[in-house]
């Protein structure tokens, strides 16, 4: 057995399970403290790895996750490797193109590799003296009472190892939850949604992209959607979400073709027919899943963070974004608590719960705002609307895109503040609307308007109806 517990005098040892983008972040965050950090990671080091295995869904890096890189002197280094978006660029079946900008001229997110952010953050973390990274190491059962872990190895052999604090980042199927689970008064749910995703890729047209690179492009078709982000290759990488009913009905290349004519044409030349065909049945359609509980940790010597605490549907680009900033409020909660673990793990769950159940369901919300909402013109109006407002008095309405996206407000104000503003704008439209209805039945009282010149006008009218409604004559086909 290896102790890795500290002898007297000694930094103590955190163990961070999970080598993925918050785990690796975590550890920078505990190594710059000054503890000697483990972390462990189930896979292969994927910097040294020719397949990296795990999800590949781009990610949006926003105001949350940058500062949190930022604290540990990161954000620079990512956000050059970054490729901006300032609006969502609607597809819409015609194939016309409507920009929706996020914010204010100037806001953006970025999109950013997966793979490549985990491989700086890794590195990272190797920078620091006191951080030693342990991959092929998966975590078997742990002690919540002495901290000490048994990991199994690809040689069929086993290791324990002794921390002070186990940091589970392990992911939304986390080996570390399990222990939670057999424990009394620990909530848990987990929610499959019934759509899956499905990756494709458009390549460079003549060496340059092949649509416009600062945009998030959706395609929004109601009940399903494609959506596409740039990448530093020229390439972009286009995600289909849809229920799995009507992935599974496409069985042929041929019903592939069939399919994006129809519902993505504009799609096709820039993806390409071949590369369509082969690449819908390269992988089949992966399941989404949105995990919730609570609390965050047991007594002083194990706390959940990122997916592990709070998977979450990937709609609204905070999943990476959520995970980052649970590192720099439990950061922020260890300079309160003077590093006293035994303090800041029941405030460090106090604190976030809330504000990660809230933007679990917004993640949900936002998939049915993508797919559908932005089609209407209602939601066109009421981000003008919004955008105005926030404009005339940015202290009093924020849009909750903004507080969300391009702020730290905690996810739970900004959903309360949000409910809020909306009940507000919808009297204020309301009030706005009778008040034009009466302006108008007044002027109309106070200036009659000749009632003979009415009626002519009305009469036309009805005489145009009543010969569309003539029947048609017998032989003279019906029109649709």
């Amino acid at each position: 057995m290896e102790d890795s517990a500290p002898r007297p005098g000694e930094k103590k040892v955190v163990a961070v399970v999970g080598g993925g983008l918050v785990g690796a972040l975590n550890a920078c965050f505990f190594a710059k403290r000054g503890f000697q950090v483990e972390v462990y990671e189930t896979r292969e080091d994927i910097r040294c790895a020719d397949v990296v295995r795990g999800r590949s869904i781009n990610l949006a890096l926003s105001h949350r996750g940058r500062q949190a890189l930022k604290h540990v002197g990161m954000e620079e280094k990512i956000v050059s490797k970054g490729i901006p978006m300032n609006a969502r660029m609607i597809h819409a079946l015609s194939g016309k193109q409507s920009p929706i900008p996020y914010g204010k001229k100037g806001q953006y997110i970025l999109s950013v590799d997966r793979a490549n952010l985990n491989k700086e953050l890794l590195t990272e973390a190797e920078t620091y003296p006191n951080t030693k990274l342990n991959f092929d190491h998966k975590l078997q059962d742990w002690s919540a009472e002495t901290g000490l872990m048994t990991f199994a190895r690809p040689d069929g052999s086993k290791t324990q190892v002794r921390a002070d604090l186990i940091v589970g980042c392990d992911g939304a199927f986390s080996a570390v939850r399990k222990q939670f689970l057999r424990r009394s008064r620990f909530n848990y749910s987990q929610t499959y949604i019934p759509h899956g995703y499905m990756e494709l890729t458009m390549p460079p047209k003549h060496g340059e992209f092949a649509m416009k690179p600062n945009y998030l492009h959706i395609w929004p078709r109601n009940t399903f959607m494609m959506i596409a982000l740039p990448n530093l290759d020229k390439t972009f990488t286009c995600t289909l979400f849809m229920p799995f009913e009507e992935f599974e009905k496409i069985t042929t290349g041929d019903e592939v073709i069939e399919f994006f004519q129809k519902y993505f044409p504009d799609a096709i030349p820039l993806i390409g027919a071949d590369a369509l065909k082969r690449d819908y049945f390269r992988l089949p359609a992966q399941a989404m899943v949105s995990v919730k509980c609570s609390p965050y940790h047991i007594g002083d010597k194990c706390v959940l963070m990122g997916d592990a605490a709070h998977a979450v549907v990937p709609f609204y680009g905070q999943g990476m974004n959520a995970g980052f900033e649970d590192c720099i409020v439990f950061d922020e909660i260890m300079n309160r608590f003077n590093e006293d673990f035994g303090a800041v793990l029941p405030e460090y769950t106090r604190v976030r719960v809330p504000d990660d159940h809230a933007i679990a369901d917004l993640a949900m919300y936002n998939y049915v705002e993508m797919r559908a909402h932005v089609n209407s013109k209602w939601f066109i109006f009421r981000k003008h609307v919004d955008n105005l407002l926030h404009l005339l008095m940015p202290k009093t309405i924020i849009p909750l895109y903004t507080m969300v996206t391009f702020t730290r407000t905690r996810y739970h104000v900004a959903v309360e503040r949000w409910h809020w503003q909306d009940k507000v704008i919808n009297r204020g439209l309301l009030a706005g609307a009778v008040g034009a209805v009466f302006g108008g039945s007044y002027l109309l009282v106070k200036n009659p308007p000749n009632i003979n010149k009415l009626a002519v006008a009305a009469e036309k009218i009805w005489n145009k109806l009543a010969a569309l409604s003539t029947p048609l004559s017998v032989g003279t086909p019906s029109q649709i």
